[in-house]
């Protein structure tokens, strides 16, 4: 039972390594993703910026106010979509400024205020890679070691619920 459980424990291990070998890969490619993205909502914001530029020092929330309370309703109706295309250059932005650190902070970062719609689309797409660079490596047994440690600890709980030694487990 002893020599199972160590196989079945090693198996875990590498598979937790495989697992964290992928993080710095799908944070790489979320970066990827939001800089499309971002690029993407300059480029279609780039003509109402100017407009902004030159008749409202630069302000789209003067120019989005403007439209909002035109007269003509066309320009009214003009209103939200400027709006969204801003609001969406200024998420991005933000999510681009707070992914400019370490691997570490990155990854907080995703997890703590990533954009759904980056998450889903990077996790449609994400591809299965396995990069032996520094930081994938590091990622990679950095899981491990917390994968492996969670079941050593699941394991001595267990035993002392059950009333068993660690000793009566080495005798079997």
């Amino acid at each position: 039972m002893n020599t199972i459980y160590h196989y079945l424990l090693i198996l875990v291990g590498c598979a937790a390594i495989l697992f964290g070998i992928q993080v710095p890969n799908f944070v790489d490619q979320y970066e990827k993703r939001l800089d499309a993205h971002l690029s993407e909502v300059r480029n279609n914001l780039a003509g109402y910026q100017q407009i902004a530029d030159k008749f409202f020092g630069g302000s789209m929330a003067a120019l989005i106010a403007k439209h909002a309370q035109s007269v003509d309703e066309t320009f009214r109706l003009e209103a939200r979509p400027i709006r969204n295309i801003f609001e969406r250059y200024q998420r991005f932005a933000k999510e681009k400024s707070s992914l400019a650190t370490g691997l570490p902070g990155k990854i907080a970062s995703i997890i703590a205020a990533g954009d759904q719609q980056l998450l889903d689309e990077t996790l449609a797409d994400y591809s299965f890679t396995i990069p032996l660079n520094e930081s994938a490596i590091y990622s990679g047994f950095i899981v491990m070691v917390i994968v492996v440690f969670i079941i050593e600890l699941l394991r001595i709980a267990l035993l002392k619920i059950f009333g068993l030694s660690h000793r009566a487990e080495a005798r079997r």
